[in-house]
């Protein structure tokens, strides 16, 4: 099957089926005649079996786990349940908090936010959770993107810097400065296209990529 008739039979959009792929959720086979991805009902029954989890809330890293048999479905499911149980306990003191603020009928612009702070601080001492998880996976996603590139810029300016000095030195038996030039650029290419890449996929993660690939 296309990408398409899977998307149309899963329910999950093209773009959550490439995220899970990047993620190492699902490996599809690739045509030997055109080099595309060739979907079967394999990768049907992953699919179905990560829209469950992720409908419940649970990781990609414990999806991951379950995956590969270090964990099974019960051991999974007990360590979410510990999650949900921590998230209702949370939930439950954000609405108590909310519900106070249901009797205040001063403008934003006039309230008090500096001292409700203070006591959500004061609860998050004691336990509370009021911090956004969604955005803390975001930052997760960039360090790998960010670690590749710093990674590879070093190494191709290392490369560069390397040719720099052969050229500056003059050094006996080196290639013809023009080629050391072109030997040059190449690494400088590469910089370039890495950083590119790096940047295109910090606004993608920006534009909510994670986020929508917990969405059906």
């Amino acid at each position: 099957m296309k990408i398409n008739e899977v998307e149309a039979l899963v329910g999950i959009t093209r773009k959550n089926i490439r995220f899970y792929e990047s993620e190492g959720l699902l490996a599809p086979r690739r045509n030997s005649e055109n080099g595309y991805r060739d979907y079967g009902g394999a990768e049907v029954s992953v699919l179905l079996q990560i829209k469950l989890m992720r409908k419940l809330g649970v990781s990609l890293e414990e999806i991951r786990r379950m995956q590969n048999g270090t964990h099974t479905v019960g051991d999974g499911m007990r360590r979410h349940l510990v999650t949900l149980e921590r998230d209702r306990d949370n939930l439950e003191q954000a609405i108590r908090l909310c519900a106070g603020l249901t009797d205040r009928q001063e403008r934003l612009g006039d309230l008090d936010a500096g001292s409700i702070l203070k006591e959500m601080e004061d609860m998050e001492q004691g336990g509370a959770t009021f911090q956004n998880k969604q955005k803390r996976d975001v930052r997760i996603r960039y360090l790998a993107p960010v670690a590749i590139t710093t990674g590879m810029v070093l190494l191709m300016g290392s490369f560069a810097g390397l040719l720099l000095w052969i050229i500056a030195m003059g050094v006996a038996d080196a290639p013809p400065v023009w080629v050391l030039l072109v030997l040059v650029l190449i690494p400088l290419v590469v910089i370039g296209g890495v950083v590119l890449a790096l940047v295109q996929r910090i606004r993608e993660i920006g534009r909510g990529e994670i986020d929508d690939a917990k969405n059906y």
